[in-house]
């Protein structure tokens, strides 16, 4: 049990104006692990006020000297990687063993490949008779979601320091104890007072008052569609610049060219597509679109690959799924599920009980939908959980179709014999990054949505831009 009761704003460790504290829950056992402060819109002011104290200095300073900075988060995480692993295993769920390698492993990468963007990064450029310069905004506010919970604060914090910004930081409320450590790093690695700020607390509270206040001259915000939103529509009070990375429901187009070998290999990598984080994840590939005469190879395939995805303790080296985060998101999914039941989907795997022996913890049964129709709900709403939709088509056009059809535009897969066809029709998917062929993830690329997926790009040198200022010089 670990009782943080102060926020970090201005290179201190201050007590919260709030009185009230918020309870943080080991998603395995239900247990209580910590206790951090209920902050209040006071503390917000607080922390603005000192990171707008900070912003000249810290914009000042050559960019050689922000990256060396940034290494020195760097090498924090590097030394703490264990530590931290551990406490999002807790907090989240994701078995200990992947958590190493995405939840620290990504935001470890990420403060470095920002770093070494500032080596080589033209912060200006001349076009005819301008002068075309990329000037930090200011104060940003980045707020963050539990499902990759010090990813997602990576992705905001490197780059808006990289480009000159100060920081004020609000992380999820479910899985804060990660965003304490790494404000101790940054601490650690002597930024200058007031450029990062830790604020803890509830979004209707803390994140609006970010997200309103007048002085913070960019929001960057993580969540799901509908918390975005509001998030936008206060911001926008003030006409400030705001980054949106929103919910999906994102589609796996498997074509009709593979042979049972590739057939095979595509399935089964999409249900592990799917399944990643329990399922916790904005990119989860969720619709699998499959050739209407191949449906019945696939819920064999799919099924097998489920079968060994075991649930269990995130500490036990045999558990390939963990517990969703919480009572709220493991109800909110079987829920879901009851509903798939309820329309008339083909239940292959999986269900609404418990997974066998665990009676604690928030666990989820990985399970499997088939003859699943584009109008079901479960086709439609974005789950969060380890639920996959197979859904057949008849024709290439058809598929398309189908997997254009949703308000969200994420991520996207396709999967041919072909891998010109492949790209080709990965080129007609509206969605921010399209897999082909199982392309693996690359953190220096663009990453951000189309549609209610989002607005603007995260990571690499696209990320580095969404957090700068354009202005021209006429000479």
């Amino acid at each position: 049990m670990i009782n943080y009761d102060k926020i970090y704003i201005n290179g201190a460790w201050v007590p919260s104006e709030g009185k009230g504290v918020l309870e943080v829950t080991n998603s395995a056992t239900e247990e209580i692990i910590a206790t951090i402060p209920d902050g209040t819109t006071g503390d917000v002011d607080k922390a603005v006020a000192a990171a707008k104290a900070a912003f000249e200095g810290w914009s000042a300073l050559p960019s050689e000297k922000r990256a060396e900075y940034l290494m020195k988060i760097h090498a924090g995480l590097e030394a703490r990687t264990q530590e931290i692993a551990e406490a999002v295993a807790r907090e989240v769920g994701m078995p200990v063993g992947m958590a190493t390698m995405i939840q620290v492993g990504l935001p470890k990468g990420n403060f470095a490949i920002t770093a070494g963007l500032l080596g080589t990064y033209k912060f200006e450029e001349e076009i005819g008779n301008s002068i075309v310069v990329r000037e930090p905004f200011g104060v940003v506010g980045c707020i963050s979601p539990w499902n990759y919970p010090l990813h997602q604060i990576a992705l905001k914090v490197a780059p808006a320091l990289a480009a000159g910004n100060t920081v004020v930081v609000k992380p999820s409320e479910v899985a804060p104890i990660n965003a304490f450590i790494l404000a101790e790093i940054v601490h650690d690695a002597g930024l200058p007072a007031g450029v990062f700020n830790l604020v803890t607390g509830v979004g209707p509270v803390v994140g609006e008052a970010i997200a309103a206040h007048p002085d913070v001259d960019m929001v960057s915000f993580t969540g799901s569609t509908r918390a975005g939103k509001r998030v936008a529509e206060v911001a926008s009070q003030n006409v400030k610049k705001v980054s949106l990375e929103l919910g999906g429901k994102s589609p796996n187009v498997i074509l009709d060219d593979l042979d049972d070998e590739g057939f095979t290999k595509a399935v089964a990598a999409g249900v592990g597509k799917c399944f990643l984080n329990s399922g916790q994840t904005c990119t989860a590939l969720t619709r699998m679109l499959v050739p209407r005469a191949r449906l019945a190879q696939a819920e064999q395939i799919a099924a097998a690959a489920a079968a060994k995805f075991t649930v269990g303790d995130p500490f036990d080296p045999a558990s390939r799924l963990g517990p969703l985060v919480s009572a709220v998101q493991r109800d909110r999914v079987r829920g879901f599920i009851q509903t798939g039941i309820d329309e008339g989907a083909t239940l292959v795997t999986g269900g609404t009980a418990s997974p066998e022996g665990l009676t604690a913890g928030f666990f989820v049964q990985p399970t499997i939908f088939s003859n699943v129709t584009p109008d079901m709900t479960i086709a439609r709403e974005e789950i969060f959980g380890p639920v996959l939709s197979i859904i057949p088509y008849d024709s290439e056009e058809e598929a398309i179709r189908i997997a254009n059809d949703s308000i969200y535009g994420l991520a996207a897969g396709v999967w041919s014999a072909t891998p010109e066809r492949a790209k080709q029709v990965a080129r007609r998917l509206k969605a921010g990054q399209v897999e082909v062929n199982g392309g693996s993830f690359n953190p220096a690329a663009p990453f951000g949505g189309y549609k209610q997926s989002g607005l603007g790009r995260e990571a690499g040198k696209f990320g580095l831009e969404e957090f700068c200022e354009v202005k021209s010089m006429q000479l």
